[in-house]
């Protein structure tokens, strides 16, 4: 059975994650507006990876006993730059989320809750590969700098996302 404070804590994450989502749909429709199918599927790719993680935790309340209260979820911002300006806002992001990620799992240990860290483990070792990933697109925007035919190429790999 959760306790009251780490059932409340996992709730706002579950949020947290929806509200990732929601960014990153938002991120999704500003590169379909720009012409850049490949980025906006990335997008929505990372839209669904999201909204499952929010259904993880909801499930894990449920099967602990525990009762799911939604919190509101903000708007994200609507207006976006550059392709490397908005990556760099989901790197931001991301690590805002590991910070949640990481303070839940300081609470599990303070209450002694040893099945929540387990299943936080699956979510620190996620946010590792989320964090990697988006460094390494930063990175070959980087590379590309303004060269038209390199974001292409780059949107291309980008929309091939399974």
């Amino acid at each position: 059975m959760l306790s009251k404070k780490m059932q409340s804590a996992l709730n706002q994450q579950i949020a947290h994650e929806l509200y990732s989502a929601y960014l990153y749909l938002s991120m999704a429709s500003h590169f379909e507006a720009s012409s850049l199918p490949g980025f906006a599927h990335w997008m929505k790719k990372q839209y669904e990876e999201e909204t499952g993680h929010g259904m993880k935790i909801y499930a894990y309340v449920h099967n602990r006993g525990g009762h799911v209260e939604l919190e509101a979820i903000g708007k994200p911002p609507v207006k976006f730059k550059s392709p490397l300006e908005v990556m760099n806002q989901v790197l931001e992001h991301e690590k805002t989320v590991t910070g949640t990620i990481h303070a839940l799992y300081e609470l599990a240990i303070k209450e002694n809750d040893y099945a929540t860290q387990v299943m936080l483990q699956w979510f620190i070792t996620e946010q590792v590969e989320e964090e990697k990933t988006v460094v390494d697109i930063i990175e070959q925007l980087k590379m590309v700098g303004d060269a038209r035919a390199g974001l292409m190429m780059l949107d291309r790999a980008l929309g091939a996302r399974g």
